[in-house]
């Protein structure tokens, strides 16, 4: 009886661990693959295009860069070609981009040297204040053909009342309209010179609070590309985001080892206690 409540009790440890994991609301993003646009990719030039020539639709771009909108949305498999209409901005795909999310997935890319870009931002309605939420999503980074030297590339995501822009007028650039807004980071990615970084799961966790929560608990979720901590110097980085909220085709690591470890504990204390019993 001792050994059937301590197994129980392991099967419940590990179940409330199983349920842990992603115990937090999932932060309700429309769209959230960038494959629903007002205007479609045009026949001539079907893979990529300027963001603001094909408007996904649930999100809108906030006025971050001064010297120009390097912002494209491109179809899975093409982070590598140019895009737009006689902008040339192919990244070096060495080693290469593989597929993380379901297919038909597109892709929101932006230069991340932040004179040359926009934030994306959408509204969400209905949350609660004190409650956590997670945003999941993919990254990856490149750099633009052409161009040499190591860089690093990572998401700055907002939640709250939005407003988020840039002040370019020194190097390196300054983040503004950051009140009231809870600042959530992706892992920094470090890209080497004439090359990419693949497509990498991200999860953060937003807890807004009711300073940052507009009536019918909305908020502005933003993102903003962030290459060589605010750098000027165009080098450039290059900055991916794709499948916000989509669960990637390959576990996290972190979480596989969770579980893992846990029923090997498990497995281990039931073999334990079962080599006693047959040697009493």
């Amino acid at each position: 009886m001792r050994a059937f409540k301590t197994n129980a009790a392991a099967l419940a440890a590990v179940s409330i661990v199983a349920s842990s994991v992603h115990a937090n609301l999932v932060l309700p993003v429309t769209n959230i693959q960038f494959n629903q646009l007002t205007n479609p990719f045009n026949p001539a030039n079907s893979q990529k295009d300027f963001f603001n020539a094909v408007m996904p639709i649930g999100w809108s771009t906030g006025a971050a860069g001064v010297a120009g909108t390097l912002t494209y949305v491109g179809q899975q498999g093409s982070e590598g070609f140019q895009g737009g209409f006689g902008n040339v901005y192919p990244v070096y795909t060495n080693p290469g981009f593989s597929n993380t999310v379901p297919a038909g997935t597109n892709f929101f890319q932006a230069d991340g040297n932040p004179a040359f870009e926009d934030t994306i931002f959408q509204t969400i309605s209905g949350l609660v204040a004190g409650t956590t939420y997670d945003l999941q999503f993919q990254q990856a980074a490149g750099q633009q053909v052409g161009f040499t030297g190591d860089t690093t590339e990572q998401w700055r995501v907002f939640l709250g009342v939005g407003g988020i822009g840039v002040n370019c007028a020194t190097n390196p650039c300054t983040v503004t309209g950051t009140a009231n807004n809870e600042e959530e980071d992706s892992p920094l990615m470090n890209t080497l010179s004439g090359h990419n970084v693949d497509w990498n799961s991200v999860t953060l966790h937003f807890t807004p609070t009711a300073a940052e929560l507009g009536a019918g608990g909305t908020a502005v979720l933003t993102f903003l590309a962030w290459g060589d901590n605010g750098s000027t110097t165009n080098l450039p980085p290059t900055v991916f985001l794709e499948g916000v909220n989509t669960t990637p085709t390959v576990p996290e690591p972190a979480s596989l080892a969770l579980f893992g470890a846990s029923f090997l504990g498990f497995g281990a204390s039931w073999l334990r206690r079962g080599k006693r019993r047959t040697q009493a």
